[in-house]
């Protein structure tokens, strides 16, 4: 069966390939034809291929159930998302300027809080904030950086512009699919990649690599860095042990480390203890430090606060660097990009009320069945109401729950994010709602990924993204369409 573009129907979405007219964007138009070439029946090989690929190489994720941890194959959609290189050029420069402002505010935060005392941020955010942590008051770690890699989602409204949705600078996972979903397309789709101008991602692990370096305090050729992970029964082991292999880095676990007497990281290897110089965790801060956090974590390393307070071993992201990765102070983002930067955001926010703002709230009580609302410090698309697909008993509980923590709450318009052809049951492609997560390192120097992960819905008319709620995702395409 032959794929005609005419008779694909996105609604009254933004398409991220096809346009209203049934022809392809600029970009996309190679894509969309080679595609159209195929035909349905080969585009089902391909993707019976894709899949084989992904059990092969063994891309999976964890997901959390009542029955216990279930290992799953990496959900995969064949037909990749195309962004114009221009436009992303843009859009990495706003992704840029949105961590330097966030990182300035961080190390603000843990030192003179200048401002809260200008009057731009309200006491009492950081004051009950979840992820402030005192602990962090007066460090200064490397380069004035507190949030070295960070996760930001951007989704596109009906009008076909590009919005942070969130901030994620606590653990930020997904690079590892980004880059996987990249060599998977690379196997099926051959042919484009010879004469499709798309540009390369694979550089991510060795920038990586580089922004940690950057940070060791001793000045050796060779610091030695590790990957600390939770273990394997972790949703994001697959990642961990992914970029540790990528870097050349250690995967280590808690107590792979030890804190000796002279304030030093030591990991335990056969040859005896080695020292570290950088720590990328991927562990939450409440669980690294049973001295400093949670006594009864035994995924942590004691003493590793310690270590990090006296310079002597880099933290990468730093303790503390969530007190920015919350709902409420992305509200803020946009006076926060102005007050330290002195810029107008080149980005902007999606529209959000503040639960504790009273006049706001009484908006947000009376449109429960309208808008989406969000815990401030959850991910993963957890503790959500999403309320045009909600019923009255989801939106009391809610109503109860905003009442007794007001602060805990934002809310935002149900947005109509855009959509991008899906091979789906085995049929012809159609439209499926997505979002994208591009990658930003901060160290002695900025980098953006070319692209991200591009987080798609598999169920029709689905505004859940996130591959542990039935998500898949995408290669996403940065077409050079200038340099043709």
């Amino acid at each position: 069966m032959n794929i005609n573009w005419k008779e694909y129907y996105s609604g009254d979405f933004y398409d991220e390939l096809i346009n209203k007219n049934g022809n392809p964007r600029r970009p996309a138009k190679r894509l969309a034809e080679y595609l159209a070439g195929l035909g349905s029946e080969e585009l089902h090989k391909r993707r019976q291929l894709a899949e084989a690929t992904i059990q092969e190489m063994g891309v999976s994720f964890t997901v959390y159930t009542d029955e216990g941890n279930i290992d799953r194959a990496w959900p995969f959609d064949i037909i990749p998302r195309v962004i114009p290189a221009k436009e992303w050029n843009l859009i990495a420069e706003g992704l840029k300027q949105r961590l330097r402002a966030l990182n300035l505010f961080i190390n603000d935060i843990y030192h003179d809080q200048q401002i809260i005392h200008d009057g731009v941020l309200p006491a009492y955010l950081i004051e009950k904030s979840a992820n402030f942590r005192r602990e962090c008051v007066g460090v200064k770690p490397p380069h004035g950086v507190w949030a070295h890699i960070c996760g930001s989602d951007l989704v596109r409204d009906s009008n076909g512009r590009m919005y942070v949705l969130e901030d994620n600078l606590r653990v930020p996972s997904g690079v590892s699919y980004m880059l996987e979903n990249r060599a998977i397309t690379k196997r099926i789709l051959p042919e484009m990649f010879a004469r499709g101008n798309i540009l390369p991602v694979d550089d991510y692990p060795s920038r990586l690599f580089d922004t940690l370096a950057a940070l060791s305090p001793r000045k050796v050729k060779q610091p030695e860095i590790v990957v600390l992970t939770p273990g394997i029964y972790n949703a994001a082991y697959f990642e961990h042990a992914f970029l540790a292999q990528r870097m050349g880095a250690e995967l280590v676990e808690g107590s792979d480390l030890v804190v000796n007497d002279d304030d030093c990281v030591y990991m335990r290897t056969i040859r005896g203890l080695e020292r570290v110089d950088v720590v990328y965790r991927r562990i939450d801060d409440m669980f690294m430090d049973p001295e400093a956090f949670r006594k009864d974590s035994m995924l942590g390393v004691p003493g590793l606060m310690r270590a990090w307070k006296r310079g002597n071993v880099a933290l990468a992201n730093a303790p503390g660097a969530g007190v920015a990765d919350d709902k409420v102070i992305y509200a803020y983002v946009p006076k926060i990009i102005q007050y330290y930067l002195d810029e107008k955001p080149l980005i902007p926010n999606v529209e959000t009320y503040l639960c504790d703002n009273d006049e706001q709230r009484g908006y947000v009580l009376d449109n429960l069945d309208k808008l989406v609302v969000k815990p401030a410090n959850e991910s993963g698309g957890y503790g959500m109401l999403v309320g045009p697909h909600s019923s009255k008993k989801e939106q009391a509980q809610f109503a109860r729950l905003i009442a007794q923590n007001p602060r805990n709450y934002i809310a935002q318009p149900t947005l109509s994010l855009s959509t991008a052809p899906t091979l789906v049951n085995g049929g012809l492609p159609e439209s499926r709602h997505l979002d994208l997560r591009p990658f930003i390192l901060q160290g002695r120097e900025l980098y953006v990924t070319t692209g991200g992960l591009t987080r798609v819905a598999m169920v029709k008319g689905s505004l859940v993204v996130n591959s542990s709620q039935g998500g898949g995702s995408k290669d996403t395409w940065i077409v050079d369409t200038e340099g043709r």
